[in-house]
């Protein structure tokens, strides 16, 4: 029988108040994870849905940075930087008392740790898992640039076109750019509902203005994102997943790998960029597997 209790509230943070929620079981008294949602804009709510089955071995906290999801939507795009996102962490450990933890990043999320990590040198951080990660957008940009000489010549053409005008909000660009994401962001098919709900509740402004028009063309403020050159300085035990046909590809994530001391990888050999929902069981057994380790 489940046992599960949600606890749910706001934490004011720079800019506005921020929706988490803390998922519980009697008996899950590890170690708080704390999980970091993709984007910048994107939600919590696939990564709960799939991850919400740790919370029976520790408490799970989820929240929806500041522009998105539950949380509140203000549009002063200044607010739009990752040392914002930064304090927000910051806030929300405090708010929920949180001194001891694990951060797991996804995608985006991956830089927010790393940048946490880095430039705060925080306590009580006991591991990181970097899924899906992107520690440099001129990498990302490069593994970009290569998949998309793999798609169909007419997708490469107006992928190129599209930007090159401007009009990468045009319905030729949005279809070439779904071929990509059909094979490196996720390969479900059909898409589950989970995945259709929460995209509106996504903020564009937030993604334009912090990444750009699609994946593979960064413009924003993160186009020139590097940290691999401090990589060296994170501690904490380290894991990086990712996805065999990842956008976030096994080459870069291993790469990542190298640069951290003692850290581990793991990559999933039937999934793209959201192996948490592509390969959920396994996904779950290899972070379980992981805080296990990590927790002797």
């Amino acid at each position: 029988m489940n046992n599960r209790k949600s606890e749910e509230g706001f934490v004011d943070v720079p800019g506005g108040k921020v929706w988490y929620t803390r998922l519980t079981e009697d008996g899950g008294n590890g170690t708080p994870l704390v999980v970091l949602h993709g984007g910048p804009g994107n939600t919590h709510f696939a990564l709960k849905h799939a991850l919400g089955a740790l919370a029976n071995e520790r408490p799970v906290i989820f929240y929806d940075q500041l522009g998105s999801g539950n949380s509140e939507r203000p549009t002063d795009v200044s607010l739009w930087q990752t040392e914002r996102f930064i304090d927000e962490l910051a806030c929300i450990r405090e708010a929920l008392g949180i001194a001891e933890l694990h951060l797991l990043g996804h995608s985006w999320g991956t830089m927010l740790a790393a940048s946490y990590l880095i430039e705060r040198k925080p306590e009580g951080v006991r591991s990181v898992i970097f899924s899906s990660p992107c520690l440099s957008s001129e990498l990302w940009k490069k593994d970009a640039d290569r998949l998309i000489t793999q798609l169909p010549v007419e997708v490469q053409q107006t992928i190129t076109l599209h930007e090159e005008q401007g009009t990468t909000d045009s319905e030729e660009y949005q279809a070439a750019m779904k071929v990509y994401y059909d094979r490196h962001v996720l390969r479900l098919d059909p898409v589950p509902e989970i995945v259709k709900l929460s995209r509106p509740k996504g903020n564009k402004e937030v993604y334009m203005t912090m990444w750009g028009p699609s994946e593979f063309c960064p413009t924003g403020n993160l186009k020139t994102y590097d940290v691999t050159p401090q990589l060296h300085e994170i501690t904490a035990p380290s894991l990086f997943l990712c996805g065999r046909y990842d956008e976030a590809t096994p080459e870069a994530t291993e790469h990542y790998q190298s640069l951290v001391p003692e850290a581990e990888l793991h990559v999933f050999e039937e999934s793209s960029h959201m192996s948490y929902m592509e390969e959920t069981d396994a996904y779950l057994m290899t972070v379980r597997k992981f805080l296990h380790q990590v927790e002797g």
